[in-house]
């Protein structure tokens, strides 16, 4: 199974404990494959950049690029040829739908309850929570 984790899943998953450390822990663990691209890694890049993360990123002893570092290593980097116009309040949610659709991912894992998930599904991807997520892999298990 390949997903896509949105970044607000991923800083979560990298900073702070719950599902969606579970979550990005079961990629670490090969369960699923990991899905990203470079406009991804760039928006994660700039969100564990912000100075309200900055006093967690010390207690880590990580910067911001070792960690974009390290889910690129992790991932199966995409490059979409096309970008559709489809979440008009947030075309950064548009690259997490090109991402997915670029790497024939089986769902999108988000936390974004504003634009992504009430949209269900885009093009037969599901998207879901990160605690959705978690079920779907305990049941393909």
């Amino acid at each position: 199974m390949r997903f896509v984790i949105d970044t607000n899943l991923l800083v979560s998953g990298i900073l702070f404990p719950g599902l969606p450390r579970q979550l990005l822990n079961a990629a670490r663990a090969g369960e699923f494959e990991l899905c990203t691209s470079e406009a991804l890694l760039t928006e994660l890049l700039d969100v564990l950049g912000r100075a309200k993360f900055a006093d967690r990123l010390a207690q880590t002893d990580l910067s911001p690029e070792h960690l974009v570092d390290d889910v690129r290593r992790l991932a199966y980097v995409v490059a979409p040829s096309n970008v559709p116009r489809v979440v008009p309040t947030d075309p950064d949610d548009d690259h997490v739908l090109a991402a997915a659709l670029a790497g024939a991912a089986h769902l999108i894992a988000s936390g974004d309850r504003r634009d992504l998930l009430p949209l269900g599904n885009y093009e037969g991807i599901a998207i879901v929570t990160a605690r959705e997520a978690l079920e779907r892999l305990s049941l393909a298990s």
